[in-house]
């Protein structure tokens, strides 16, 4: 299934400077869906990470050292060798892991190799009191409900949908 923001994701990945994303949608828009294809056809590795189920991937976070800490501490979680440029990093359910969000900072200045998305819903996200917001530090993305001509190359109308 493809996905008009696909194109939008392997445009960041190809900047040089590029900072950590924050792909912000609503709930089942295909947030997980498209990253996890995303990390599977444009890199080597892809280290994944369902923050409201892994508990031992958030505790990281909550006990959070250095950006090299807590890379060593999820490659041993995940058993992907997390490394510059050719790993992608996914931590889904960011709203649920209030203090991943913080440590987006400390990958944009101290690991700008490590590309790094973080998935989440905008209201989630910002409900959160005491969370310091990377300002600066990351870009953001939005994933809307699938369009009609999405929609019409799902069910394999794509000769339709090239019409429209």
């Amino acid at each position: 299934m493809e996905r008009s923001i696909y194109n939008k994701l392997v445009e960041w990945k190809n900047k040089k400077n590029h900072k950590p994303l924050i792909l912000n949608g609503a709930r089942q828009v295909g947030k997980t869906y498209i990253l996890q294809e995303f990390g599977k056809r444009e890199y080597k590795k892809l280290a994944f990470f369902s923050l409201d189920r892994n508990q031992k991937a958030a505790e990281v976070f909550e006990k959070a050292g250095t950006t090299a800490d807590i890379l060593m501490a999820l490659s041993a979680i995940s058993q992907v060798d997390i490394t510059p440029n050719d790993t992608l990093m996914v931590l889904d359910e960011i709203q649920d892991c209030p203090k991943a969000l913080e440590t987006l900072k400390f990958f944009c200045e101290d690991a700008p190799d490590i590309h790094i998305i973080v998935a989440g819903s905008l209201l989630g996200i910002s409900l959160h009191s005491g969370v310091s917001y990377p300002v600066g530090k990351v870009e953001e993305l939005r994933l809307y409900p699938m369009n009609f001509i999405e929609f019409l190359d799902a069910m394999g109308k794509a000769k339709l949908a090239s019409i429209l």
